[in-house]
């Protein structure tokens, strides 16, 4: 009969195994908490996904696209005209909101969690989206004999327009109004459908929209994916406006742009 010898190494094989497994899943943890990190702070600081629910920016944008919003505008970088941009209400814009049933259980913290990380667009109420088509000291009117829009006394050819017919101007509505400091006027692209800076001429506030109440410029249609595209602010329309009555625009205090 052969005697065996213990070298020892069975028994600290099991060991080893266990820590190398315990080793790797706090690396996964690790590598998991810094992507949700960075997540967050991209949602918070750099871009957020919004979703269209109205038809007001047709054809630029349609029902249920999902957008990608740069929060660097206006916070860092200036608002320009022709860009679109996503804005809080500035009161009385949205009709309330009808009280919801929220989500619980599985789905509604898969829901929550992406969300929070930006990976899913938050709700939509609270916010619009519309083109920016005046800033601060600019004279927007509506319509010259060829039912152009003019900004400070330029007359604007807008290949973006969407209108129920061709020959119709491009307002419905005529209008002759100042941007005042700090505000922009904004319109939708869909211009018989959009209850947009026109609407709201009556309203508190004039139908200008504030610089603190806009969270960013919308810079890529994200989904669905044969919609994707880059959203041009069609620099060339605006050719020739000079800038009346108002200091060169610049970036608005960081505080401007809610973090969530």
């Amino acid at each position: 009969m052969t005697d065996t010898v213990d070298t020892g190494e069975s028994r600290a094989a099991g060991p080893s195994r266990r820590r190398g497994a315990l080793l790797f899943l706090r690396d996964i943890v690790v590598i998991f908490l810094v992507a949700l990190l960075v997540s967050f702070l991209v949602k918070t600081f750099l871009i957020r996904p919004f979703w269209i629910p109205s038809e007001s920016m047709n054809d630029t944008l349609q029902v249920d696209d999902r957008i990608i919003v740069s929060l660097l505008t206006p916070t860092l970088v200036p608002v320009d005209r022709g860009e679109i941009v996503v804005f809080e209400d500035p009161g009385g814009w949205l009709p309330e909101p009808a009280a919801e049933p929220e989500e619980s259980g599985i789905v509604g913290a898969i829901d929550w969690f992406l969300t929070f990380v930006g990976l899913a667009p938050e709700d939509d109420h609270g916010y619009l989206i519309k083109r920016v088509i005046g800033l601060p000291g600019d004279r927007v009117q509506c319509c010259n004999d060829f039912g152009q829009l003019t900004v400070n006394g330029v007359p604007l050819d807008e290949p973006y327009l969407h209108l129920d017919a061709a020959g119709q101007p491009a307002s419905a509505q005529g209008f002759d109004v100042t941007v005042p400091e700090g505000h922009v006027w904004v319109m939708g692209d869909n211009r018989n459908h959009s209850g947009d800076s026109r609407a709201h001429i009556d309203a508190p506030g004039g139908g200008f929209v504030p610089m603190q109440s806009l969270v960013g410029r919308a810079i890529l249609v994200s989904w669905p994916l044969e919609r994707w595209a880059w959203l041009d602010d069609f620099e060339s329309t605006f050719v020739g406006v000079e800038p009346q009555g108002a200091a060169e625009l610049g970036p608005v205090s960081a505080g401007a742009v809610p973090a969530a």
